[in-house]
This record gives C-alpha cells, sequence and structure tokens, in this order.
C-alpha cells in the first residue's frame, strides 16, 4: 500500500484552514522566535520539541489576546443575556490545534513550523490533555463552549481547576492500574490566572437569627482564585471565556483562632483548604456521598455566583450600577450540567434573602426564571442525594433554605392531591427511609423553570418514568435537547482528509451548518466520490495501525475491520457482550480454520472507576482473551484483539477517523444519549447498537436500513423485568452461548487462576441487570450481517456516505440554538466582532447593530 499523506501534507491542500500569506508566515516565525528567546528563556542550540510546543502556544495564544479583550469590550457595550454553563466537568483534550482552526492560522502556522525545520506533528503530541473530565457529560460541556463562541452568545463556562484531572490509565499483567494525572506539571500556556477576582467561600459554622435577618457566621473561609482559558469561536473573532476555580486558604489560616502556638503546623495545614480543587472524581454515573466531593460542589457554586452578580451589578460607565434584581432573569440564564452544580439553587436564594434583602417570594420567582436542569442519567445509582447530616455540619444555612423550599412545595402538592401521603413521599426533595437525604434532583426540577433530558428516548423516560409525578404537575417544564458534538474538533480537526473532501463537493459552509452534509446524498452512486471516501478511510487505518504497531507491537492487518467499542467501561456499556462475541468468532475460527472468514480487529478502550471492582474484572478479562487470541498461530491475522490503554480525548482524535464499525450496544433505556456515536457516525463509520440513546434519532435520521439495530427495545426489557430475567435459559438454549460461558468458567483464559472471573460469570448467570444473555443470539446475527457488507466495499462505502450526509442534526450548534432560543431566551448571532485592528468605536457600532437585532 502506498504510504499515506502526513496530516501536513493533507493540511497544505486544504482551504478551510485558512490562508497562507507571507507577511502571516514571516510574523509567526517571529513570534514564535521571540518566545523561544524571551518567554522560555532558550535558544535552538538547547530547546527541546517541549520548549518548541510552548513557544508556538505561545505565539498562537498572541493571536487570540486581541480577539478575547474585544469580546469583552463589546460584551460591555452591548450589556446582551449571558447564559452561564456550570459545570464540575470539562473535558477539553488539546487546547493548540483547535485554537489555530478556529482562527483560520492552521496553514500558517503549518508553513511557518516547516520553514523552522520542526514537526508540527511532533510539536503538537507534547501538549497534555486537559483531562478535568470523565466522558460523556464532561466533553458535552467543552463541544458546548466551542458551540457557545462559534454561535456568538456571551457565554461563560464555570468549574474547577483540578490540580489532577482524570487518572493515567497504565495496563500491567492485564490489570488497570491509576497514576495520577499531573498535566500542570509543565505549566499551561492557555490559562490566565486573575488574582484580582479571587473570592471568599464559606463553610461548616452556625446560622444566628437577628432583628435584621439571618446570618450565617463563625464560618471557615476558602479564597476562590479563578483561572481563565479563552474559549474562540470559528472564524468570527469571538472569544469566550471558561474561568475555572482554584482553592487557596487566606493567610490567616489557622493562624487567628486556635493553633496560636504552632505557625509551622498552622502553614503546613492550609493543604487541607486547598485540597479542595485537587483532584477530580473519577466516577462516570455513580454516586459517591464524600464530604470533599460536597465541598468542591458548592465551592464552584458560590465563587461562580458571586461572580455572575457583580457582573450584573457592573453596567456600563456612566449609568448607574444595577440595584435592583427584577431583570436578573433577563440579563443572566444559569444552565446546571447534571445535579453536581445544584447547590447554586439555594446559594442564589441566600444571596437574593439574607444578603440583598428580597423577601422569600420574589427570591424564588427570580431563582427559577433564572436556573434550568439537564438531566444525564437514568441509573439510580447515579443520582446524587446527599445525607443531611452532612449539610447541617457543612452548609447549615443552605440546608434551612432547602427545607423551606421544600416545605411550601410540599403544601402546594398537598393542597392539589389531598389525603395522598405516597405522593408526597415520592415528590419530597427529603428522602425519609433509612439515613435523611436531599434528593437533588428534586431539587433542581423544583428550583428550576425548564428541565431536559439529552435525546428524545431519554427524555420519554424521565417524563413518563423516573420524575414522572413532576413531569405530570408540569409538563410544560420537561424539555427534550438531543446532545450533539462540535464539527469543528470531530471532523476538522481529527480528520483533515475527509473534511477537505467533503469541503470539495459541497463547499465548506457546512463547518458552520452541519446540515449542508445531507448534499451528500447526490453523490452515493457517484464511483469517483465513493472512491475517494474509502481512500481517506484507506490512509487513515494506515496511520492507526502504525500508531499500534509502534505502540503495541501488535501487527496489525489494515484490510481488516477495524471493530471499535470506546467508553467508560461500566456494566450497562456492555463491554462483556463484546467480549462474547470476540470469543465466538475465536471458537468460530479454530472449529474451522480453513473456512471463509472477515478479518477483524476488535479495539476496546476505557478507565474503569478505581472502586468498580466488576468494571476492573471486564477489563482483565478483555485482556486475557486477548492474550489467547493474538498468539494463537490459527487465527493468524484473521482476529486481533486490543485493548487501547489510555483512552482519552486525544487517543479519540486518532482512533475514530480510522473505525469501520462503531459499537454503541448499551441496554435498551441505559444510557442516556451517549456522542461518541456521533463521532464515529460523522467521521465514516457504521454504527452497531440497540435502541437506545441518540441511536434511535441515527436510525431516524440515516434511515434504519443504514445502521445495525438489534437487540431488546425499551418496552421488551420492561417486560422481562416483569416476568422475571433467567439468564440460565440463553445458557441452555444457545450452543454458542453455551461454549463460551464454559470456557470462561472452565479457566480456558486463565490456565492460572482458572476461578479468576468467577465473579463475572456469577453475575451473568445470576444478578445480571444489564441482560446481556438476552441480547446475544441477536448480537451475533447482526454481526454477521456486518461482516457480510463488508465484503462489498463498494455498498458498504455507500451505506457510510449516507450515513454522513444523515449528521447534521448531531452538530452541537444545532443542540446550543435550541437551547439559545427555548431554554435560555437568547439568540445566536452573526454578528463579526471588529478584528483587534479596528478602532474601539467599530465595537460600539456592532454593540448598537446587535441590539437592534
Amino acid at each position: 500500500m502506498a504510504t499515506p499523506l502526513t496530516d501536513q501534507e493533507k493540511r497544505k491542500q486544504i482551504s478551510i484552514r485558512g490562508i497562507v500569506g507571507v507577511e502571516n508566515v514571516t510574523e509567526l516565525k517571529k513570534g514564535f522566535n521571540r518566545h523561544l528567546h524571551f518567554t522560555l528563556v532558550k535558544d535552538r542550540n538547547i530547546a527541546t520539541p517541549r520548549d518548541y510546543y510552548f513557544a508556538l502556544a505561545h505565539t498562537v495564544r498572541d493571536h487570540l489576546v486581541g480577539r478575547w479583550i474585544r469580546t469583552q469590550q463589546f460584551y460591555y457595550e452591548a450589556d446582551p443575556k449571558r447564559v452561564y454553563y456550570l459545570s464540575l466537568e470539562f473535558y477539553m483534550g488539546r487546547t493548540l490545534q483547535n485554537t489555530m482552526i478556529n482562527l483560520g492560522l492552521q496553514n500558517a502556522c503549518d508553513e511557518a513550523i516547516y520553514q523552522l525545520g520542526l514537526d508540527m506533528e511532533e510539536l503538537e503530541e507534547m501538549e497534555e490533555d486537559a483531562g478535568l473530565g470523565n466522558g460523556g457529560l464532561g466533553r458535552l460541556a467543552a463541544c458546548f463552549l466551542d458551540s457557545m463562541a462559534t454561535l456568538g452568545l456571551a457565554a461563560y463556562g464555570y468549574g474547577i481547576r483540578y490540580e489532577y484531572g482524570i487518572f493515567n490509565q497504565k495496563i500491567k499483567d492485564g490489570w488497570q492500574v491509576e497514576e495520577a494525572d499531573d498535566w500542570l506539571r509543565h505549566g499551561n500556556p492557555w490559562e490566565k490566572a486573575r488574582p484580582e477576582y479571587m473570592l471568599p467561600v464559606h463553610f461548616y459554622g452556625r446560622v444566628e437569627e437577628t432583628t435584621i435577618g439571618t446570618k450565617w457566621v463563625d464560618t471557615q473561609v476558602v479564597l476562590a482564585m479563578p483561572y481563565d482559558t479563552p474559549i474562540p469561536g470559528y472564524m468570527n473573532n469571538t472569544v469566550n471565556t471558561m474561568r475555572l476555580w482554584s482553592a487557596r486558604a487566606p493567610n490567616d489560616f489557622n493562624l487567628r483562632d486556635f493553633n496560636v502556638g504552632d505557625y509551622i503546623q498552622a502553614v503546613l495545614d492550609r493543604n487541607l483548604a486547598e485540597n479542595i480543587s485537587r483532584v477530580l472524581y473519577p466516577n462516570d454515573n455513580f454516586f459517591e456521598g464524600k464530604e470533599l466531593r460536597l465541598k468542591q460542589e458548592y465551592f464552584v457554586v458560590a465563587a461562580t455566583l458571586q461572580d455572575i452578580i457583580r457582573r450584573f451589578k457592573t453596567t456600563k460607565k456612566g449609568n448607574p450600577v444595577r440595584i435592583s434584581f427584577e431583570s436578573f432573569p433577563d440579563k443572566v440564564a444559569i444552565q446546571l450540567n447534571d445535579t453536581h452544580p445544584a447547590m447554586a439553587i439555594p446559594e442564589l436564594m441566600r444571596i437574593f434573602v439574607d444578603i440583598e434583602k428580597l423577601d422569600w417570594d420574589t427570591a424564588w420567582d427570580l431563582t427559577k426564571r433564572t436556573f434550568a436542569y439537564t438531566n444525564h442519567t437514568v441509573l439510580p445509582e447515579a443520582l446524587e442525594r446527599w445525607p443531611v447530616e452532612l449539610l447541617e455540619t457543612l452548609l447549615p444555612r443552605h440546608l434551612q433554605i432547602i427545607y423551606q423550599i421544600n416545605q411550601i412545595h410540599l403544601n402546594k402538592i398537598a393542597s392539589l392531591f389531598p389525603m395522598n401521603i405516597d405522593k408526597l413521599r415520592k415528590m419530597s426533595l427529603i428522602e425519609e427511609d433509612g439515613c435523611k437525604r436531599v434528593n437533588m434532583a428534586h431539587l433542581c426540577i423544583v428550583g428550576s423553570h425548564a428541565v431536559n433530558g439529552v435525546a428524545e428516548i431519554h427524555s420519554n423516560i424521565i417524563k413518563t418514568d423516573v420524575f414522572h409525578d413532576f413531569s405530570e404537575l408540569e409538563p410544560e417544564k420537561f424539555q427534550n435537547k438531543t446532545n450533539g458534538i462540535t464539527p469543528r474538533r470531530w471532523l476538522l480537526l481529527c480528520n483533515p482528509g475527509l473534511a477537505e473532501l467533503i469541503a470539495e463537493v459541497i463547499g465548506e459552509e457546512y463547518v458552520k451548518d452541519l446540515s449542508q452534509l445531507q448534499k451528500l446524498n447526490e453523490f452515493v452512486e457517484d464511483a469517483t466520490f465513493i472512491r475517494e471516501i474509502s481512500k481517506v478511510k484507506e490512509d487513515n487505518k494506515m496511520k492507526f495501525a502504525q500508531y499500534l504497531e509502534k505502540e503495541y507491537r501488535v501487527k496489525i492487518n489494515p484490510a481488516s475491520m477495524f471493530d471499535v467499542h470506546v467508553k467508560r467501561i461500566h456494566e450497562y456499556k456492555r463491554q462483556l457482550l463484546n467480549c462474547l462475541h470476540i470469543i465466538t468468532m475465536y471458537n468460530r475460527i479454530r472449529k474451522n480454520p480453513s473456512a471463509p472468514f472477515v478479518p477483524r480487529t476488535v479495539i476496546i478502550g476505557g478507565k474503569a472507576a478505581p472502586g468498580y471492582h466488576m468494571a476492573k474484572m471486564i477489563i482483565k478479562l478483555i485482556t486475557s482473551v486477548a492474550d489467547v487470541v493474538n498468539n494463537d498461530p490459527v487465527v493468524g491475522n484473521k482476529l486481533k484483539v486490543i485493548f487501547l490503554e489510555n483512552y482519552r480525548v486525544s487517543l479519540a482524535e486518532k482512533v475514530i477517523p480510522a473505525t469501520d464499525l462503531s459499537e454503541q450496544i448499551s441496554t435498551a433505556g441505559t444510557e442516556a444519549s451517549g456522542t461518541g456515536n456521533m463521532k464515529f457516525m460523522l467521521n465514516g463509520a457504521l454504527t452497531i447498537g440497540t435502541m437506545d440513546g441518540a441511536n434511535v434519532e441515527m436510525a431516524e435520521e440515516a434511515g434504519k436500513e443504514n445502521i445495525f439495530i438489534f437487540g431488546l427495545r425499551v418496552k421488551d426489557v420492561a417486560e422481562l423485568d416483569k416476568e422475571g430475567y433467567d439468564a440460565m435459559l440463553y445458557y441452555k438454549k444457545i450452543p454458542e452461548l453455551k461454549q463460551v460461558m464454559d470456557q470462561i468458567t472452565g479457566g480456558f483464559f486463565s490456565p492460572k487462576n482458572p476461578d479468576l472471573f468467577k465473579e463475572i460469570t456469577d453475575m451473568l448467570f445470576k444478578y445480571d441487570r444489564f441482560k446481556v444473555f438476552a441480547d446475544f443470539e441477536d448480537y451475533l446475527k447482526c454481526q454477521g450481517k456486518v461482516s457480510k457488507l463488508y465484503q462489498d466495499p463498494n455498498e458498504w462505502t455507500k451505506m457510510v456516505i449516507r450515513n454522513i450526509a444523515a449528521t447534521g442534526k448531531f452538530s452541537s450548534d444545532r443542540t446550543i440554538t435550541e437551547y439559545a432560543t427555548e431554554v435560555w431566551g437568547m439568540e445566536p448571532s452573526n454578528l463579526k466582532i471588529p478584528p483587534p485592528n479596528e478602532p474601539r468605536e467599530v465595537i460600539e457600532e456592532t454593540a448598537r447593530a446587535l441590539k437592534k437585532m
């Protein structure tokens, strides 16, 4: 096979990456050399690749700064409604290439770096991922920030600047081992500390009733130091801000009151306060009721609300400072990304009532009109339920406010449903069974004007099942906002070959309006286009195969089907079902080595939460099966199994463009939406999946005949639950399933320890909530159809084109447009903010134009 073009060579041909002007390149080279000299204090004789990365990052950042300041000036002039996206996670990945693309600098930077005799790809690989998230929820927040900037919304992301992000995963002897992710070790060129906006956050203490109202006193103070990261929109000169808070101890910490004698110990104890922003909790879809986590949740909320109110009160010079809060919901929208920032609701009430002295009813009306809540999961173990006892100690005033909110809420329910104690119990914010707890989802629903799920099927489940009583009471409050992904990172950045090919046939507008991909349907039968699409995929596979051989020393057959299953390891995501299919394929090859077999490279990747024992066992099973399969000479290059170590955003950017088959096989009704499914679809993979999450809408958009759907539907799962799921039935009925399970049970994949996987087999037989066996047979059948189609490259590629053409709906630009117009009361605008080289007056003109709109 011909050597594929490097990404750099591909980029040279790509117009959507900006114009290469000579003066542009000269300017960038000057900036690069200046930063190498003055910022990094190095010369070319002793500079390392990391130094070169930093020099380039600072050079690119220079081009952001003017636009960043301009954007903030523009918001100050225009005073638009602002939206605040509150999230405990922002899974940003790397920033350099995304910034170059959104500023239209990529080609010029490529040329400059080439002329300097350096390798752009090597420099890009030096950047650490900002891994401040676990998976879907955190990555969604990152995609949303990109879309909000691209749509010209005055938006701010608020979260925590974790010193340690999601752990780095190492596989040792087939087991997951965690290492700390010291991502700030070398510094972060993209952030700017803002100590002048440092704010106090209070914990503990007690509540005092005074003549002038309620006071929260004798608290412990932790300071919140903001770090700002620029968020550039795509080619529109808008640069928004992500502000992440870091915890700092006040200088008199532990010195005022007690510890008078032990000065040294008091200074050492500053760590206790600063631990709040030390580390991201590594749980995905699981609630761990730890005090430190509640501190993190309140910390981000308390700092952010002070900031929001400061910004609300500050108006243009010459205008009086806002003292009335009447217009607050007209100027401020706050979106809660799951219940993690739910303490914002009682906190805003505390500020309005205790500090700003508003009456309760006015404060509550403003609060409800300000907040909106996105639900991300229906798994019961993921719902946040904080013990009252913990809140009483940590946030006594907030507990009082929650009780008062609940009392008024229950009075309303009681008047509507007299004598219905069961209804009161089910709808209360306080759960009374066992240890008293606050149900944070209920708090969010009661305290928001809009509640949404993240895919149609998920939003329906919320309305008809999980929050049925609430949606009956206020049906107008419940909406759907199907998730989306940003086409800038998930197409232009990660798949330049495909991005350019699409631009050649339908133009470049699709980058900001993904619905234009529909035009590709006209080329489904075009032999040249079919050939070019499959060539792009071939190149991407070749490149990824080289990466795998370098990293894993496994020889990959690039002509094999790349069958990829990457996401967090969780029982509901059913990596086990995939594993059973792998063993079945292995058995078929062994049984009849000369029979025709469509070669596959099965790639599974993802992290298990460190405390999730079953998930770690699943990884060990996969790696053990891989050891057997990859070393069996009978199998040869027909089947290879790879566990992708340390799956993260930057690795997703490599594997997704190279994928043929995307595995989206959660039990129907468990995956709220999924967004990986959309990334694969956009990058020319076909999907095998259940009718779950956004898969349902993908089938709708592309046509059921263009996606491989199998398995139980939501109603079938409910029926099975009603009559009782009996795994043994399937084991006895399906010979291939029996064979696979007997192998695992008998120690075929763990000869030194035959009982190694007993917990997995016991679970599958006795208490499998996610019904792996029930979908096994249909999954196998469906995989057969996949293999059959793969043998006809022409028909396969036609189906790929139809899928790409149907991804328009799954742009986060569409999602954010819906949030803006239907939840936040804002309008996206395509006004281009004047660039930094135009005079300040132009900003005022643009601001006036925006107000007219």
